[in-house]
């Protein structure tokens, strides 16, 4: 340690300084380094490096709140990238796009696009300690909107997604009778007669309960119809339980994770075991895992799988690096990011397999239906338009199987040739129930919660399958919320109690937009034009930042640093060429498509009992088109103000404000001193200039306050830490 290094700790007490490479590679040397402070200044030399720690809460400072566990932070990251869309789209693409097939494009974009852009955020997230606002602030300030883009684009998904898990939580408060509300059609009486509902009638149970009880639907999107109360009560239901989860930040989060994470699982696993042991799953799964390998030439089908893996990880929400902002320094985020990315994937599987096995076992009831109901026009047509010697001796017509039915029908078909299809009669296949493929809502409830009506014990079912539907969808919540709350705290140093409470009731008011009775045409609008575009945009960015602004070769120095050993040469070349290049095709892709179909939704028509593709009025256009440029113009707002210098791009790096009971202080180093543990000096914000990236000190503050001392609305939520100019500190060392 250097003399002067001595004497400044003996003048100042607890006043010291440290590099930020030097006091970031100490962390792991401390118990409990996330929860107190380093007192030591490190010298370069090697030989400072025992660990002299007091609890923050001594002396009256917190530091940046910390994970309790590496598993709680695991669960997080699985909880936010494993959501609905592994339940309800994962399947429906493996048997759109060629069933076992598709996990091949799948897992080879998995491992092209997906780790790597998974690991870089983790990375990125993790060194820097900060939301992505100041993330991409410090790695240049020009690219600062990627930050706020991040977080509006977050603030867009939040607001239709808890509309999800309120539509949920209905279904789960409904579960609990028996016969299930939705097991039949209701009937309508009167004085002289008793019918069923026709619109009922026209569809299903299940699909008039959803359509006609649960969102009590008008039939297009420019007829607002006013409020559902029942949706309007579950959504506030949903507000609250993400409230009351993210108030206190990682600390209560964190707990309600080892539920909403793990509680999936179980009952994946639970419904997988039931269905199995029903009649006709096989023929579901067989049905899924059958390859169609011609479809791989298909470039929509890689198309389709970039696009699931680059949402299925939650890449570009700003989610993933929040929640690695809050770990330790020298955590191995690249075995944390291929943990996550595969764990993401076989959960897919699994849901894969559990919605094909209910689906199969559904296809063979209804398959059974539509045997009975034929067989009973053959009786009907036999000595008329069939006759008798066309019928296999053997077959009972009190109870007819799927094959004997198969082979009347042939029999028929062949001899009747061009009269046959006059006689109505459906062909009653297995596949083809299959292959009516669903998906969304069309899948979780109308699709399965049909199918749970047909299990002995359908409530309980019916209940977990709900349950875990709110889990899956609050885990991604908890990311989300977490990619909007903890930048704007970073750069705004606003307590996280106020701007949670503030955030989900701002949320809730915009979100009853979509409990009106025509919400589920604005959320299908949220869904397709809020996230698509700008998500590719801002990943794109933030691959072009690392890779070619901050620099790579620089980027894996810091890694090094970092993680202890060099991470494999296959990263430089996917971040430098290969991803870009990828997600630029992906962009162009989904750009053209976009263009190429014109604006529409499926709306519900009451009289037809049945969905109509409509095309968004002129004003749903424009709100269409205003979702994509207000998500992404932050890139360009921050940009212009930076390059004309309307913002000082020093004031857009990395924070460097550090905290104790309210007070911030800004602070430079004293010009004239050359030394590594110089005397840093407060300074007002707006006297102290900002550090660039790679210019940064630490230092932990002393307890006396001055007339340079600024009074912050909270002092509990900053990085812990104080950031300082120096020069001559190697631009490497984030």
């Amino acid at each position: 340690m250097p003399k002067n290094s001595k004497a400044v700790k003996r003048e100042l007490d607890d006043d010291v300084t440290e590099s930020v490479k030097d006091l970031l590679s100490n962390e792991d040397a401390c118990d409990d380094s996330f929860k107190k402070s380093s007192l030591i200044v490190n010298s370069h030399d090697g030989d400072g490096k025992e660990c002299d720690v007091e609890e923050a809460g001594s002396d009256g400072e917190e530091e940046r709140p910390a994970w309790n566990s590496k598993l709680q932070y695991i669960l997080a990251q699985v909880g936010f990238s494993v959501g609905l869309g592994n339940v309800w789209r994962f399947p429906y693409l493996c048997q759109k796009n060629g069933g076992g097939a598709y996990l091949v494009p799948y897992l080879i974009l998995l491992v092209v696009i997906g780790i790597p852009l998974f690991f870089l955020e983790l990375a990125v997230g993790q060194r820097i300690r900060r939301g992505s606002i100041g993330v991409w602030n410090y790695i240049s300030p020009r690219l600062g909107g990627i930050g706020f883009a991040s977080c509006v684009v977050c603030f867009f998904v939040a607001l239709y997604y808890n509309v999800i898990i309120g539509w949920s939580l209905f279904y789960f408060s409904q579960s609990f009778q028996q016969p299930l509300p939705w097991h039949e059609c209701p009937l309508i009486k009167n004085k002289t007669s008793t019918y069923v509902v026709p619109e009922c009638e026209k569809s299903s149970a299940t699909t008039y309960y959803w359509y006609r009880e649960a969102l009590d639907i008008s039939s297009s999107i420019s007829e607002s119809g006013g409020l559902n109360w029942k949706m309007t009560v579950c959504l506030l239901a949903a507000w609250s339980v993400v409230c009351l989860a993210m108030i206190k930040g990682i600390q209560s989060s964190g707990k309600v994770m080892y539920f909403s994470s793990l509680f999936p699982y179980l009952v994946l696993i639970c419904f997988l075991v039931r269905s199995l042991l029903l009649k006709g799953s096989v023929d579901g799964i067989r049905h899924m895992f059958t390859p169609k390998l011609e479809i791989m030439l298909e470039a929509k089908v890689w198309r389709e799988a970039a696009t699931q893996v680059f949402f299925a990880l939650g890449l570009g929400f700003g989610g993933v690096i929040a929640f690695s902002s809050y770990n330790k320094r020298d955590n191995n985020c690249h075995f944390d990011a291929v943990l996550v990315s595969f764990i993401n994937f076989f959960t897919s599987v699994l849901a894969t397999l559990v919605v094909f096995a209910v689906l199969g076992f559904k296809a063979n009831i209804m398959n059974a239906k539509c045997v009975a109901l034929n067989t009973k026009k053959i009786v009907a047509l036999l000595g008329h338009e069939i006759s008798h010697d066309l019928i296999p001796h053997h077959i009972n017509f009190s109870h007819v199987s799927a094959e004997d039915y198969q082979r009347m029908t042939e029999i028929i078909k062949g001899v009747t040739e061009s009269d046959y299809p006059q006689l109505g009669l459906d062909s009653c296949s297995i596949e083809e129930e299959l292959n009516k493929a669903v998906q969304g809502t069309g899948l979780a409830f109308i699709a399965f919660t049909e199918a749970m009506t047909h299990f002995p014990a359908s409530p309980f079912w019916s209940v977990m399958f709900f349950l875990m539907l709110v889990n899956l969808g609050l885990g991604s919540m908890f990311g989300t919320i977490e990619g909007i709350l903890t930048p704007l705290i970073d750069t705004f140093k606003v307590r996280k109690e106020f701007l949670t409470v503030g955030c989900c009731l701002l949320a809730f008011s915009i979100g009853l937009l979509f409990v009106q009775r025509s919400g589920n045409y604005f959320v299908a609008m949220f869904d397709d034009y809020s996230a698509t575009l700008p998500l590719l945009i801002v990943v794109i960015l933030e691959n072009v930042a690392i890779a070619w602004v901050y620099g790579t070769d620089k980027f894996f120095e810091d890694l090094k640093d970092m993680l202890g050993f060099t991470p494999f040469r296959f990263y430089y070349y996917m971040w430098k060429y290969v991803t870009p290049i990828l997600l630029l095709v992906l962009l162009g892709s989904s750009f053209i498509q976009l263009i190429m179909t014109p604006p529409s939704y499926s709306a519900w028509i009451q009289d037809l009992g049945a969905e109509k593709t409509l095309s968004f009025p002129p004003w749903g256009i424009v709100v269409c088109i205003s979702l994509v440029v207000m998500a992404i113009l932050p890139v360009p707002v921050v940009f212009g103000l930076r390059y004309f210098n309307i913002i000082d791009e020093g004031s857009g790096g990395l924070s460097t404000v550090s905290y104790k009971k309210g007070r911030i202080i800004k602070e430079t180093a004293r010009p004239g001193e050359d030394d590594d543990a110089s005397l840093i000096h407060a300074k007002s914000p707006s006297e102290a200039p900002s550090p660039m990236p790679g210019n940064s000190i630490y230092r932990k503050q002393s307890g006396g306050g001055g007339p340079d001392v600024d009074t912050a609305p909270n002092g509990r939520y900053g990085i812990g830490y104080l950031m300082a100019d120096m020069p001559d500190m190697p631009e490497s060392d984030l």
